[in-house]
């Protein structure tokens, strides 16, 4: 569904041939917002064109490759678009962080390796922290709100994870992580 919503609010945008999505998709950093197997995305194109929501305005062929056809959204394309962002906003979906079980056994693995993990996870989200603002930044004069919103959330988000992370790595250090009655120090 990811895909699918990916390429119609693309071609709501201007017609493009399924390379063209590809590289927009790459461009505008998308794999890194939600989940998107490119791999799958000439499939959703012909899925999406096989049920009428787009279609195929212009094939360009060239003797030294394979033709090339330009799509542009329909009007039962654009509805469908509107129903997959609505559905996502509807969306509610519980989040599994991978560290979550990992953590809540954690207790019985020899502290001295969750340390050195933690701190190369540690340095990894402070890179992230920094691309996400940096981002952020660089875009204010040239994307709507709406996209702003997203890049500054997943900056904020990354900030909450990294203010996670360095307080059980702090605890990690203390070699608290087995401690019980003790509430945790939120403030740090």
């Amino acid at each position: 569904m990811s895909m699918k919503l990916a390429i119609l609010a693309l071609l709501l945008e201007r017609n493009m041939h399924p390379y063209e999505i590809t590289l927009v998709m790459k461009e505008r950093s998308m794999d890194r917002i939600t989940k998107l197997q490119m791999g799958s995305l000439y499939y959703a194109v012909d899925k999406l064109a096989s049920e009428g929501h787009i279609e195929a305005v212009e094939i360009i062929s060239s003797p030294d490759r394979p033709d090339k056809t330009i799509y542009r959204i329909t009007d039962s394309g654009i509805a469908l678009f509107e129903q997959l962002v609505l559905q996502q906003f509807k969306k509610n979906e519980i989040i599994f962080h991978p560290l979550y079980l990992a953590i809540a056994v954690s207790r019985h693995v020899d502290p001295s390796k969750i340390e050195k993990l933690l701190e190369e996870k540690i340095r990894e989200t402070e890179h992230l922290v920094n691309l996400a603002y940096q981002v952020y930044e660089e875009h204010i004069a040239s994307v709507p709100r709406s996209a702003l919103h997203l890049m500054y959330g997943k900056y904020e988000h990354s900030m909450t994870e990294l203010k996670w992370l360095r307080r059980l790595h702090k605890d990690v250090l203390d070699r608290k992580l087995g401690e019980v009655g003790t509430p945790l120090n939120v403030e740090a």
